[in-house]
């Protein structure tokens, strides 16, 4: 975990984006079946793509509850899937550690973020005034669809509704 100001955009400036959404609760449902669609689409299956999507809700959720109650997702390819959700909150506490063991079940919070920790592949955390950043990163067990045709795999919509 990082803490520090965090930068405008969510971009690593060289992959162009696969989904880019703004959300909100009411939309969170709605946003992770057209992310499964995509990273599907994209070379995840199984119960990579599963865990993959359960990380990200975690995330999403976490945005909304804690982070002014909408967040950002934006989702590229470089050689692995790569999604950062982003918020607008107040950040997290200074020096509050990443859980690296399964919280207790009655823990005030941290869940999410160890459970997301657990089943992608890296986390990233990014804390800062003016919100939180999570970078979630999956490594695509082989080529998929894109990979054969050179290009990234992309769904029809780009927007939550």
């Amino acid at each position: 975990m990082t803490d520090g100001p965090l930068d405008g955009q969510p971009t690593d400036g060289r992959h162009a984006a696969l989904l880019r959404i703004r959300f909100d609760s009411e939309q969170i449902a709605r946003v992770r079946h057209q992310l499964a669609r995509c990273l599907s689409a994209n070379g995840l299956d199984g119960d990579r793509l599963d865990d993959f999507v359960t990380a990200i809700n975690e995330a999403m959720t976490n945005a909304v509850r804690h982070g002014g109650g909408q967040g950002y997702l934006r989702l590229w390819r470089d050689r692995d899937l790569v999604c950062e959700v982003r918020d607008h909150g107040f950040g997290l506490a200074p020096g509050l550690p990443l859980p690296r063991t399964r919280p207790q079940p009655s823990a005030n919070g941290g869940m999410g973020l160890w459970l997301a920790s657990e089943l992608a592949d890296s986390m990233e955390l990014e804390s800062g005034p003016t919100g939180v950043r999570v970078r979630l990163r999956m490594r695509i067990p082989s080529p998929g669809p894109a990979a054969r045709t050179g290009a990234p795999a992309r769904p029809d919509t780009e927007r939550a509704g």
